[in-house]
């Protein structure tokens, strides 16, 4: 079995029970006319199919290009018995717990500044979507970051790369910015589907709040490899949760 396969392999397992995990969401107003065709649970099920293609599109993508690009998975890759590991796992926790801390507090205060700006609609429909910690920790900590930080990061870096003709501290900016403002943008098209007319604030807020993790996630991943990534993305939503039950 070759290296790259076997690393593709592992991380699209680890990213799958990422995406098994969200079968522990609890989802209010399912559609009528879905009803009448599925069960609540054959719907959960459904809403698998779209995360665990792009899983295999950005883990196999990501698997492709990392090394061409000088970005690791150290841990994973030295209990593959792959390569010996530039970073070690003590020193991924050292950066990647303060620094998912400070994000997750980033964000709140963030929520907290433009709380005044957010409609009661999305309240609701947020509202209506119970997200457990299973689920944030899981889909949020691993299947996120396979996505975002392995897959589009990565093919961003590399493209960037490939342009500028360089491989130097811009052009990972270039790639960390980039994927950090995609995944805000991400979340566009549910803020028009609960708003017909949001505000630029609100948009505001969307883009600032769902990007600014971003850029601490891809610094670890260029720096501290994968795991501090997504261990600062665990840490982000621990201080959220606790600073929302505060």
């Amino acid at each position: 079995m070759k290296a790259k396969f076997k690393l593709g392999l592992t991380l699209f397992i680890l990213g799958f029970l990422g995406i098994l995990t969200m079968l522990t969401v609890t989802i209010g107003d399912i559609p009528a006319e879905a009803l009448e065709r599925f069960s609540p649970q054959a719907i959960k099920l459904l809403t698998l199919i779209n995360p665990s293609l792009m899983l295999l599109v950005a883990v196999a993508t990501g698997t492709e290009l990392y090394n061409k690009v000088n970005l690791s998975v150290p841990t994973v890759s030295s209990l593959l018995k792959i390569e010996t590991p530039r970073v070690t796992f003590l020193e991924q926790l050292k950066y990647g717990i303060p620094l998912g801390l400070l994000a997750g507090i980033l964000v709140m205060l963030i929520s907290f500044t433009f709380s005044s700006v957010i409609p009661q609609e999305f309240k609701d429909l947020e509202s209506k979507v119970e997200v457990t910690l299973l689920a944030r920790f899981g889909y949020g900590g691993i299947t996120e970051e396979l996505l975002m930080r392995f897959g589009l990061m990565t093919v961003l870096v590399w493209g960037v790369s490939k342009i500028m003709k360089r491989l130097n501290s811009a052009v990972y900016w270039i790639g960390i910015g980039l994927t950090s403002i995609i995944f805000a943008l991400g979340h566009f098209p549910m803020i028009f589907h609960a708003i017909s007319e949001p505000s630029t604030a609100m948009l505001l807020y969307s883009l600032i709040g769902n990007s600014v993790a971003g850029l601490f996630f891809g610094w670890l991943y260029w720096k501290k490899g994968l795991e501090s990534a997504m261990i600062a993305h665990l840490f982000t939503h621990v201080a959220m949760v606790t600073i929302g039950i505060i």
